[in-house]
C-alpha cells in the first residue's frame, strides 16, 4: 500500500525555519514527481512546490519562491521541504502528495495519494 508520512511541523517564530520531511513507501518513489500542498485555516488547498522524479526540476508558488526549497533523496524515499524566513501567512497544514507521473504537474486534483499532513504554525 502507498504510504506518505509527513513530519517536522511545529511552532516557529516569524523569520524562523523548519524542515518538513515526507517518508514514502509502497511505490517506486524515484519514478514519480512529488508535491507539497498546504491548507491554511478556513481556506482551500494551495499548491506550494513540486519536484520531478529525478530531482532535477523544481517549481514553486510565487508566495514561497526564494524562501522554500524542495528536494528529494530517492535512495531514502524521502521528500523534503526546507522553509526559511517563515511568515505568519505560512501557517497551515502541509501535505505531501504523489503525482501520477514523473513530470511536474501543478493540478492538485491529479495527485493520487496524500499524507496525513503536518501542522506548521508561525507566530510570535
Amino acid at each position: 500500500e502507498v504510504q506518505l508520512v509527513e513530519s517536522g511541523g511545529g511552532l516557529v517564530q516569524p523569520g524562523g525555519s523548519l524542515r518538513l520531511s515526507c517518508a514514502a513507501s509502497g511505490f517506486t518513489f524515484s519514478s514519480y514527481a512529488m508535491n507539497w500542498v498546504r491548507q491554511a485555516p478556513g481556506k482551500g488547498l494551495e499548491w506550494v512546490s513540486a519536484i520531478n522524479s529525478g530531482g532535477g526540476s523544481t517549481s514553486y508558488a510565487d508566495s514561497v519562491k526564494g524562501r522554500f526549497t524542495i528536494s528529494r533523496d530517492n535512495a531514502k524515499n524521502t521528500l523534503l521541504l526546507q522553509m526559511n524566513s517563515l511568515k505568519p501567512e505560512d501557517t497551515a497544514v502541509y501535505y505531501c502528495a504523489k503525482g501520477s507521473q514523473g513530470h511536474i504537474a501543478t493540478m492538485i486534483k491529479d495527485y493520487d495519494y496524500w499524507g496525513q499532513g503536518t501542522q506548521v504554525t508561525v507566530s510570535s
